[in-house]
């Protein structure tokens, strides 16, 4: 194993290997809670895309596309570093991660609703803390690390920040003053008796692209255009079709009304 690299990166190299220069295009979606509902919109939008359980490399009816299913905390370094030529990831992660990358477009939905995502700050119900400011000197388990110490250095506040792994919510509890949380409806958060102080981050799925490959004509036309289809397929999803049989004549009058 070349030194410096990861097993994933290597991977994701060789099997790019022999493909025709130019004319394939390595696309990441999120493995985890945004999958599901990412590969339905690519289904909507006409990417006809098969997973097997034991892979990570998606079958997709597709021969341009090289589809790779990447942890979404990851996805924005792989295509800032050019092992991906494009992926959906949130505006989270990219901001958490400080990536570089071309932002092609913004996707209005999550894992079970088309709402946006948010990072919030929650506490116990009962707990004092009341406003950022209540946080000095307490300790705030995340897995968004440098948003929540970005949030406390605007606020002009000191407090340790610690990298949760999961189970976040039940930390609040007992082993910290407060977290800081992904959430769409809130339900998780009130079914642990936790309550939301503050609002970090609303975040929404994007489609980004490497910079290399957004200067590439031919990669970047295809981008466009699966941004494009994607777009189309979540408008179509708030539209309803109505067909019916009317005579020529009154079809005028009809459109009026």
């Amino acid at each position: 194993m070349k030194k410096g690299k990861s097993a994933v990166d290597q991977g994701l190299e060789r099997r790019s290997a022999g493909r025709p220069a130019g004319r394939i295009l390595r696309l990441g979606l999120p493995k985890g809670s945004l999958q599901q509902a990412t590969i339905e919109k690519m289904a909507k939008a006409g990417f006809n895309i098969r997973v097997s359980d034991r892979s990570y490399i998606p079958y997709v009816d597709d021969e341009e596309l090289e589809v790779r299913l990447i942890r979404a905390q990851e996805v924005s370094r792989y295509v800032e570093h050019g092992y991906l030529d494009c992926g959906i990831t949130g505006r989270d992660w990219i901001e958490e991660n400080g990536s570089k990358v071309h932002e092609v477009g913004e996707f209005l939905f999550s894992k079970a609703t088309r709402q946006p995502a948010r990072w919030v700050l929650a506490v116990p119900e009962r707990s004092p803390i009341r406003a950022p400011r209540d946080l000095a000197g307490k300790r705030i388990a995340t897995e968004v690390v440098n948003l929540t110490r970005r949030y406390l250095k605007r606020h002009g506040v000191r407090a340790e920040v610690e990298f949760s792994w999961g189970a976040t919510e039940v930390k609040a509890h007992e082993l910290v003053d407060a977290i800081v949380e992904l959430t769409e409806t809130g339900s998780s958060l009130r079914a642990n008796h936790l309550r939301i102080v503050d609002t970090l981050l609303e975040s929404t799925p994007r489609l980004i692209a490497n910079q290399r490959a957004w200067e590439d004509a031919w990669k970047q036309q295809k981008i466009r255009t699966l941004a494009l289809l994607l777009q189309g397929a979540l408008e179509a999803e708030t539209k309803v079709g109505l067909k019916m049989n009317i005579a020529e004549e009154r079809l005028a009058g009809l459109l009026k009304a």
